[in-house]
């Protein structure tokens, strides 16, 4: 039998006013008092509420306390331990696991026949117990709240019991008024009572319902109480969809309930709390529609449609729930409790829009801070640049990811696809910056590249022509030529654009490219004018300049280099270059300042990179790969020069294309890879955290070192697959869709042959069997008929512009006479290493039929440009592990390491 409550209801309801629901009287027993939750919320309660918890429990750790600022709250193993020990209360909290909830409330009922409530912290208890707990407390008399919420608190008691209302200090968000609160979401609980105190009204009783599926104490409960307190003029309820309780309240005082959750409409499954799915006649749309009908109004409550009653307002944004609620309170000849103290629209104290136009809604003023925030702001908008804060970096990236479902890498959130639509000039940009930049960007990567280009006379061509000849594939080749760009070849342009970066933001230079800024007062700093002068005319800084002025690349720091009046150095136009490359996101904060000083020891690198990387002949005293400096400097782009360096021609319009797409689709493979993780070991070895002693050509190296032809020169192995299939067709021009080829015909008899190789193979019980290069993928797999979206993309990307390459073609005609001849079950995918040699081989075909290269030569120049890519995505790792990492964060630690015998 239920024991008899209050109310006409069915079943036991022991409190008859929400005055009861929390009082000074009561004294309270926490089960796992010592719990993460509990031991975090339960002091703060216990001393706002005046000491109300008498003691909890723990097994296994009687004789321990939790401290508390008015005192020790003890603790034993049990329940029956504690009032053993004399001590007596009438509240439970729980916070113990979902399967140890219904022994604990049983536990409390059992041996404390005092008991009258409790309190279900709880979350996600099985349905069955939670039956059986609300029949324990249906036939004790008890009163019981939650499960899965954060508990209750009165304001006019100064009592919080169970849970996290009010926060760390109750006392700033509960302040006395007129306004009880029921509401599904513990966190929003508090929420709701700091909007209604910026508007002015205060509160009484604050009760967290919770949203398992059982909730014990709800709607009708609260409604009943709410009739009985003097204190409550009206309600805010927080309502989530599942569950009929709200269509069963009968409010008889003003109502606003701010009902959620439209887009759980959708699901299939439960997410969060337990709320309504797709079906179901308790969701969020039925739930406005209760609430309606009870308040007599025909739509929701907004700013620009304020529908209202006397009897209450439906909202569903929670930031309207103070305005409607002064509204219908308003409607019932009633003000508010106090004064509004402010409100709670965001009001940032610092913020940048990026450089983005954003709509007013969206563009939000920054206020000033209270102290001391305001002083350490003021220092902080000081700080020029990023500051990233370190951490260990193995196997971790701030600069590229790998997307494992398309396997598509990017780069500063740019995917290499995209990168591939991009000049090499600009992915420049991109690996430095994070951005690819605009027009007058890649003007001053022009220059700046260029300007290193032509090695004659520089030891440094002849360490790579050393390591040529002495048989080292290109990566050696250029590791040797990298390893003589030592730190001190770039120091005075590093210690130029450091200087730069320090007077030009001191003197409030915003854009680096405004025509209306005015450096003269920079002009009489002599110390900076020292920095950048030279003893005589320097021709490379004079060309420089000039080959700026030609393209009609901006820049305020360029201008006042050329408005002093004296001659400056190389170093100091490189520094002004790069420092102007840097200043926009170095003021919106993309960038540190570290970066952009070593902007200038990049671009030596880079362009020493692809300068070593043609042979010696290439380079002259007035000419780089036959075009003259001055060209090279003022009209050619670094996209046309390292084509031409590559090639030893001249490059045509679809060679461009060819070379653009392949630097761009190779940047990067994410922070896994062989060659970051060459990258970022040499950083880390240096000690990241000294960053000016990091060795950024000798990262390079680490990069340089980690490929070789099973990684980087295996580009190759494709194009031999190719020449092979194509040796004696007596193709002429890989690009012409007229070649005159059956291709259909060439795949068929590869695959019959490749099917009679594996066969014979299989009979003899050879597990070796070699796979065709640029065909199927562990991820792209098992479907009918496969895809590589890398691939597609980039075919796709050529029919638009009308480009045609007959090698991509035969390997589409290859899937299908695989599978036609059966040696494959579904249509295999054509994968982006064949797509790579397919370009690779377009660039090259033409020289090599006619004997002008060899195959050798065909190898070194696969390998050069998968080099001339991940050099680019190999210094981005560099700069984000430079600017983010630990020392020595990527070594394997000595548990994870095995020996093998």
């Amino acid at each position: 039998m239920y024991k008899q409550g209050v109310g006409d209801f069915k079943y036991y309801v022991g409190i008859s006013s929400l005055a009861q629901i929390a009082t000074r009287q009561d004294r309270v027993c926490v089960l796992n008092i010592l719990g993460g939750e509990s031991s975090e919320v339960t002091p703060v309660g216990h001393a706002w509420s005046g000491g109300n918890v008498v003691f909890g429990t723990s097994p296994g750790r009687r004789g321990q306390v939790l401290a508390t600022e008015v005192g020790n709250i003890p603790v034993y193993n049990s329940v029956r331990e504690g009032l053993d020990d004399g001590h007596r209360f009438n509240c439970g909290v729980v916070y113990l696991p979902p399967s140890a909830a219904r022994d604990g409330v049983a536990e409390l009922i059992r041996v404390n026949p005092e008991l009258k409530k409790v309190f279900i912290i709880t979350e996600k208890i099985a349905v069955h117990d939670a039956r059986e707990i609300r029949a324990m407390g249906q036939q004790h008399g008890i009163d019981i709240f939650g499960a899965n919420c954060l508990g209750v608190a009165d304001s006019w008691n100064q009592v919080r019991i169970g849970g996290a209302l009010g926060g760390d200090n109750p006392g700033d968000t509960l302040r006395r008024g007129s306004i009880a609160i029921l509401s599904n979401s513990g966190g929003f609980t508090t929420t709701i009572a700091q909007y209604l105190r910026m508007a002015g009204w205060g509160t009484t009783t604050l009760v967290s319902s919770g949203k398992d599926v059982y909730i014990h104490y709800s709607a009708p409960e609260f409604a009943f109480a709410l009739a009985n307190d003097a204190r409550s003029k009206a309600a805010v309820l927080y309502c989530e969809p599942g569950g009929y309780y709200e269509r069963d309240a009968e409010f008889t005082k003003p109502v606003v309930a701010c009902v959620v959750g439209r887009w759980k409409a959708k699901l299939t499954r439960a997410v969060g709390h337990a709320g309504a799915m797709a079906g179901g006649e308790d969701d969020a749309a039925a739930k406005e529609r209760w609430f309606m009908e009870k308040f007599g109004v025909d739509g929701l409550y907004t700013p620009e449609r304020p529908v209202f009653s006397a009897k209450g307002a439906v909202v569903t944004n929670i930031a309207h729930i103070p305005a409607a609620l002064t509204a219908v309170m308003r409607a019932n000849a009633t003000l508010p409790d106090f004064a509004p103290e402010g409100s709670m629209e965001l009001k940032p104290w610092f913020g940048s829009n990026a450089g983005l136009a954003l709509p007013p809604q969206l563009d939000l003023p920054v206020v000033d801070a209270i102290e001391p925030y305001r002083g350490q702001i003021a220092e902080l908008a000081k700080q020029v640049g990023a500051v990233f804060p370190r951490e260990a970096l193995k196997d971790a990236s701030g600069a590229s990811l790998l997307d494992p479902a398309t396997q598509v890498a990017s780069l500063h959130g740019t995917s290499v696809l995209e990168a591939a639509r991009l000049p090499m000039e600009a992915n420049v940009s991109l690996a430095l910056l994070r951005e690819p930049g605009g027009e007058n960007d890649r003007k001053l990567v022009n220059v700046a590249l260029a300007a290193h280009l032509d090695l004659h006379g520089d030891p440094v061509l002849a360490a790579a022509q050393a390591a040529r000849e002495a048989g080292n594939a290109p990566n050696a080749v250029l590791a040797a030529a990298l390893s003589i760009c030592g730190p001190r070849r770039a120091e005075r342009a590093r210690a130029i654009a450091a200087a730069f970066v320090e007077r030009f933001s001191q003197a409030g230079l915003r854009d680096a490219l405004a025509g209306e800024f005015d450096a003269a007062a920079l002009a009489a700093d002599e110390t900076l004018r020292e920095l950048v002068r030279a003893e005589v005319i320097d021709p490379r800084a004079e060309a420089m300049l000039a080959a700026l002025d030609a393209r009609g690349a901006r820049s305020v720091i360029v201008r006042w280099l050329q408005s002093l009046d004296q001659p400056v150095c190389a170093d100091a136009v490189l520094a002004a270059i790069t420092t102007t490359l840097g200043w926009g996101p170095l003021m919106r904060r993309r960038v540190s300042r570290l970066t952009v000083e070593n902007l200038p020891w990049w671009m030596q690198l880079f362009g020493t990179l692809i300068g070593a990387s043609a042979t010696p002949d290439a380079h002259r005293p007035d000419s780089f790969c036959g075009v003259p400096l001055a060209e090279v400097l003022g009209q050619r782009s670094v996209t046309e020069l390292a084509c031409r360096a590559l090639l030893g021609r001249e490059p045509g319009e679809a060679d461009f294309f060819a070379f653009q797409t392949l630097v761009g689709i190779m940047l990067s493979n994410g922070p896994g890879t062989i060659s970051a993780q060459g990258a970022k070991g040499a950083v880390s070895s240096d000690g990241p955290e000294s960053p000016k002693r990091v060795q950024l050509n000798k990262a390079l190296v680490g990069f340089l070192t980690h490929t070789g032809y099973a990684h980087g020169g295996n580009g190759f192995e494709g194009v031999s697959f190719l020449i092979d299939a194509f040796r004696d067709s007596g193709l002429a021009d890989p690009g012409d869709p007229k070649h005159g080829l059956d291709l259909a015909a060439m795949a068929r008899e590869a695959a019959e042959r490749y099917a009679a190789y594996k066969a014979e193979k299989k009979a003899v019980g050879s597990l070796e069997i070699a796979k065709i290069p640029g065909v199927n993928h562990p991820v792209f797999k098992d479907r009918p008929v496969n895809l590589d979206p890398r691939e597609v993309f980039i075919r796709e990307l050529m029919a638009g512009r009308g480009e045609s390459n007959v090698f991509h073609d035969y390997y589409h005609a290859l899937v299908r006479a695989l599978h036609e001849t059966g040696v494959s079950r579904t249509v295999y995918c054509v994968n982006i290493d064949a797509v790579i040699a397919a370009l690779l081989l377009k660039l090259t075909w033409q020289p090599w039929r006619a004997g002008e290269i060899s195959e050798a030569t065909l190898e070194a120049a696969a390998f050069t440009v998968f080099l001339y890519a991940r050099m680019l995505g190999c210094a981005a790792e560099i700069d984000d592990h430079l600017n983010r990492g630990r020392n020595m964060d990527t070594r394997t630690a000595a548990s994870k390491c095995r020996f093998v015998s």
